[in-house]
């Protein structure tokens, strides 16, 4: 039997595979591969933790959005019902406050045509009574009589005209 190089190769492969084993290398890199699965493992885990911390925070901010939504929406139709009530209240205060300019309004019209009317009425009774007294102080005869009645029913109608314009 001859030995030729492969035999050495093996023999020199077994060796080596034999310090491999006394020096417990497998184990270490065994132990080194564990110790990286669990830290891989630890990793994930707490990246779970986080996710799942993530995941609530996001819950709570999503409730805390909704009731803040909720919350505007119901302001909101709080402030339309409060503007639409005082715009009516608004337009009943400006209806009862035009109505009320218009009383006072025609109840001065009806004083100033009251005065006017007690006005005409007054210089009516005093042209009458300056006539009377006239026609009694100056008794003369009828047709002079007649001209005077004539001037002052002229001179009457002069001043109710004037009174009227």
């Amino acid at each position: 039997m001859a030995i030729d190089a492969t035999f050495w190769v093996a023999i020199s492969f077994l060796i080596f595979i034999g310090i491999l084993f006394y020096l417990k290398v497998p184990q270490k890199v065994n132990e080194i591969l564990n110790n990286l699965i669990k830290e891989i493992k630890n990793e994930i885990d707490e990246s779970e933790k986080l996710r799942k911390e993530a995941k609530i925070l996001l819950d709570n901010a999503q409730k805390k959005l909704d009731t803040a939504q909720d919350a505007s929406n119901e302001i909101i139709d709080q402030a339309k019902k409060e503007s639409d009530k005082l715009i009516i209240d608004l337009n009943d205060k400006f209806h009862k406050s035009s109505e009320i300019k218009k009383n006072l309004a025609k109840n001065k019209i009806d004083q100033i045509k009251n005065a006017a009317l007690k006005e005409i009425k007054d210089a009516s009774v005093k042209i009458a009574v300056d006539s009377v007294k006239k026609i009694i102080t100056t008794s003369v005869d009828s047709s002079k009589l007649d001209n005077l009645f004539q001037k002052n029913l002229d001179e009457t109608k002069e001043e109710l005209k004037k009174i009227n314009s």
